[in-house]
């Protein structure tokens, strides 16, 4: 079957809109028509070549993506024919030791993807394409293991679920579930991309009593204050440690998190903590990249931890995140600054990195 996707080739040059042929599920996989899918920095970082993600083969980007079960293969259990599902990085065997000691996000078991020797789930003309974090959302079909979804409320607008899936899942997760947030805490997030404005918004919810959102652009000002910000640190201004550190009364914060994958905003969050703080590290960083800083600057008994996709149980985290939407307690529509379709990835690239943005969703009709 042939779908139009978005295909990375080359570092730094623009994603093409080609025909791509999609395999028939096979026993526990499911084929989902996209309905929506979100512009994620994870997939910029392949664009840009930082040595994140392997470049062996023509790929099909793209992780933050909902839609509708069109088919399912043999041995389905979770899911059937026209239920709405959002996808998500966080695919799970369920019998490795990280699964059954209650953290999935860490699986090591491998079975969401094919196996190389495997017919693949995406090819052109025989050759194969690299399915992007077992997800490949930028395409009008997504061919993905069950154990890489979850079902949800069919009420719920599908270009405000897709979000859920990665950005949204990683920063509100990162602060009620990685960080171990307390009512009436301090908070800094050292970014206000999708990440770091749902980080904020899971101090909210969690409770914290001061929420410093510190960004480079000045336009994330309005964003974070809408989502629950009390204070904004424009860093391309002011010192952004001092800042916070002024702002707390010179305690520093009890929390401090780092949402974009900069080993300069990493030391700036340790910077920032209290006595007993705990700066947790969300953002992807490059594989080589290291972290250095005075040893005075970190207070007594800090702790620096980092969170992958915001330690999530996605089977019921995401439904339940969904829920705080539903009840107004969690802004998904301030989250969309863009929309678009398919052919406007590159400008949703563009827009990413000029900082003008939350997130861009793109929708297929």
């Amino acid at each position: 079957m042939q779908m139009n996707a978005a295909v990375f080739r080359k570092v730094l040059a623009p994603l093409t809109i080609e025909g791509v042929d999609v395999d028939a599920p096979r026993a526990r996989e499911v084929l989902v028509r996209t309905v929506a899918t979100g512009v994620c920095h994870s997939d910029l970082h392949v664009v840009d070549g930082n040595g994140r993600f392997p470049l062996d083969r023509p790929i099909v980007l793209g992780h933050e993506g909902a839609g509708v079960v069109e088919a399912v293969g043999p041995e389905v259990t979770s899911v059937r024919v026209g239920d709405h599902v959002v996808a998500c990085l966080s695919g799970f065997c369920g019998n490795c030791p990280q699964c059954l000691s209650g953290h999935p996000n860490l699986c090591t078991g491998g079975i969401v993807a094919r196996k190389d020797a495997e017919t693949p789930r995406l090819s052109q003309n025989g050759q194969p394409f690299r399915q992007f974090i077992g997800i490949s959302s930028y395409a009008e079909k997504m061919l993905l293991h069950e154990n890489s979804i979850v079902r949800i409320d069919p009420e719920i607008p599908l270009d405000r679920a897709c979000l859920i899936g990665c950005g949204v899942l990683t920063g509100v997760g990162a602060a009620l579930r990685s960080a171990g947030l307390e009512a009436g805490q301090t908070v800094a997030v050292y970014g206000c991309g999708g990440v770091g404005l749902s980080i904020v918004q899971g101090a909210r919810i969690g409770g914290a009593r001061q929420i410093i959102a510190v960004d480079q652009f000045e336009s994330k000002r309005e964003m974070a204050l809408r989502v629950g910000a009390t204070h904004f640190v424009n860093s391309g201004e002011d010192d952004p440690v001092k800042a916070v550190k002024a702002l707390t009364g010179g305690l520093g914060v009890d929390h401090s998190f780092e949402a974009v994958g900069n080993a300069t905003l990493v030391r700036q969050a340790i910077e920032s903590l209290a006595i007993r703080g705990t700066a947790t590290i969300c953002g992807v960083l490059p594989p080589d990249a290291t972290i250095e800083f005075p040893w005075m600057a970190i207070r007594p008994e800090c702790r620096v931890q980092t969170s992958r996709m915001g330690s999530n149980r996605f089977r019921s985290d995401i439904p339940h995140y969904l829920e705080f939407y539903k009840q107004g307690r969690l802004d998904l529509d301030a989250m969309v600054t863009k929309t678009g379709h398919l052919g406007d990835i590159n400008e949703a690239f563009r827009a990413m990195k000029a900082g003008e943005v939350a997130r861009t969703v793109l929708t297929f009709d």
